[in-house]
């Protein structure tokens, strides 16, 4: 399954938050300190901002998960391909998180906990409803997959 588009909301409401003070920080300060001139080191933020928007649409397409018969599949990754497959057996904790920013856009978070701490693995920006169907599913995936071990 994909995410759902909230997620690419959010994160590029704090891109432009954030290179947005800073193209502001950078044009201002110099342009009042040093001249008019020097307002032209506001570009450079400006020009991360709109490649940082590109690139976080990129990202957010490229996340997948699906819940499969023995494990769960985590995908990620433009230049770098991740997956990430999580058997239900070894599953010990699923925690549903949601920060400020998240919940004003309705959003939360699935973090799973192995007993690896290498195989860790988080689905950021799902519906609440979903995260806490996926957190449930998955608790009683684990229960009865480490009940054989």
């Amino acid at each position: 399954m994909a995410l759902p588009p909230g997620l690419l909301k959010m994160r590029r409401l704090l891109l432009v938050v954030w290179l947005g003070l800073a193209a502001l920080a950078a044009g201002l300060l110099p342009g009042l300190l040093a001249g008019p001139g020097w307002a032209v080191f506001a570009v450079l933020p400006l020009a991360l901002m709109a490649w940082g928007w590109v690139m976080l649409d990129r990202n957010w397409r490229s996340w997948r998960y699906a819940e499969r018969a023995d494990d769960l599949l985590i995908s990620r990754g433009v230049l770098w391909r991740e997956e990430t497959v999580v058997p239900y057996g070894r599953m010990q904790l699923v925690e549903v998180t949601s920060g400020p920013v998240e919940r004003h856009f309705g959003l939360a978070s699935v973090q799973l906990h192995t007993a690896a701490a290498a195989t860790d693995a988080t689905i950021p920006g799902l519906d609440p409803a979903e995260a806490e169907r996926l957190r449930d599913r998955l608790t009683e995936l684990g229960e009865a997959r480490s009940a054989g071990l």
